[in-house]
């Protein structure tokens, strides 16, 4: 399955080139499932057909949903309820029933992560398109999966199962019980579904489509959007400059503006110029007139290669792609064997690849867009 993720600055009008995007590889013949986002019916609106949290059939091969964070919550948080009773017996909780349960934060975005999830794993289509959040709250909602896998696995690290022979000692020397098995199971269903939205989101037929309007607030978002996709080893396959208006428009300065940008953005991305309607896109008939591009070829995966220059100069060298950093901007620490980046205002931990666990850091440079780390291989753990 391919999957294209829509995100762009708020207002740049990302939705309705999701349903353009959609309703062209569907008009195409593919199978198409389009995924939306947000409260309101937004995705519906440009479709012209209203979408909910059932999958709508659009056309025969185009299907539009939009799943129903609350109705998820009240769901995952019954459940919880009912494996923890004997937690919350000894606590003396008293439960909540669903229907005065209203979603946390983040539910929306789990629930999201979720039906990504689940389509991916459906067999029924050929194409995905995600009409994602604007890209500040995109680029949060992506590195969820990668962060709650981390926090799982230091909270309740898995070895620690090995231990379920020792609770009830440990219980009565206490004098509480201690953690039940569900907990651990619990935790790994959770890691197991996390890592399946990770799967998708690192697949080589996954990419993300930029919509900005442009100008120097659509050229800042834009800028912004590619570090933070190129941190979370995402690329960005195309940029859909979105409304541009005809070169004959009285606006003569904003006209300008645009071709400025467009001129920008033409170095750096695969650009496609919308035209501006004039109206928000309504139905089939405005989003062909959008003319976005095509789905047809598979994205070059993202790398972030190990190069080996021991023979040369005595260092292994990591290749970590950041358009657009600054070296200001940037922030590296190692711990243990895991690297922490800050870049331009967005943060990750990654581990370090096997063979740079056993090296210690020799430096550090940000040349053309690109971090390169070099390792020095440590004696005492170097294989001889």
């Amino acid at each position: 399955m391919r999957t294209i993720l829509i995100t762009g600055p708020g207002g740049s009008g990302r939705t309705a080139v999701a349903a353009a995007t959609a309703l062209r590889a569907a008009g195409e013949g593919t199978p198409t499932l389009v995924l939306g986002a947000d409260r309101t019916d937004t995705l519906g609106a440009a479709l012209g057909t209203a979408t909910g949290p059932a999958p709508t059939q659009v056309t025969p091969t185009l299907t539009a949903w939009r799943p129903d964070a609350a109705a998820r919550f009240r769901e995952d948080l019954t459940e919880f309820q009912t494996r923890a009773a004997g937690v919350l017996d000894l606590l003396g909780a008293s439960r909540l029933d669903a229907e005065e349960l209203t979603p946390l934060p983040g539910a929306e975005e789990l629930s999201l992560l979720r039906a990504l999830r689940d389509a991916a794993l459906s067999e029924r289509y050929e194409l995905l398109v995600v009409d994602l959040p604007p890209a500040p709250h995109a680029l949060d909602l992506l590195a969820l999966p990668e962060e709650l896998r981390r926090y799982l696995r230091r909270l309740l690290p898995p070895e620690r199962q090995a231990a379920r022979a020792l609770r009830p000692v440990l219980g009565r020397l206490a004098g509480v019980p201690m953690p039940a098995d569900w907990l651990y199971e619990t935790a790994d269903r959770w890691d197991v579904e996390l890592a399946a939205v990770e799967a998708v989101l690192a697949d080589r037929h996954t990419a993300v489509r930029l919509v900005a309007e442009p100008g120097p607030a659509g050229a800042d978002a834009v800028r912004a959007a590619r570090l933070g996709l190129a941190l979370r080893g995402l690329r960005t396959e195309a940029l859909v400059a979105n409304r541009v208006l005809p070169e004959d428009t009285p606006l003569h300065g904003l006209v300008a503006q645009q071709r400025k940008a467009l001129a920008d953005w033409a170095e750096t991305f695969d650009v496609t110029a919308v035209p501006h309607l004039g109206h928000d896109p309504r139905g089939a008939e405005d989003l062909a007139a959008l003319a976005v591009p095509g789905v047809n070829t598979a994205p070059a995966p993202v790398e972030w290669p190990v190069a080996d220059r021991i023979e040369e100069d005595g260092v292994l060298v990591w290749h970590i792609p950041l358009p657009g950093a600054i070296r200001d901007g940037l922030d590296l620490v190692r711990r243990g064997d895991e690297l922490v980046i800050t870049v331009g205002g967005f943060r990750r931990i990654v581990a370090l690849p096997s063979a740079l666990r056993r090296c210690t850091v020799a430096g550090a440079a940000l040349r053309d867009g690109e971090l390169r780390m070099r390792f020095t291989p440590d004696p005492d753990l170097w294989p001889r």
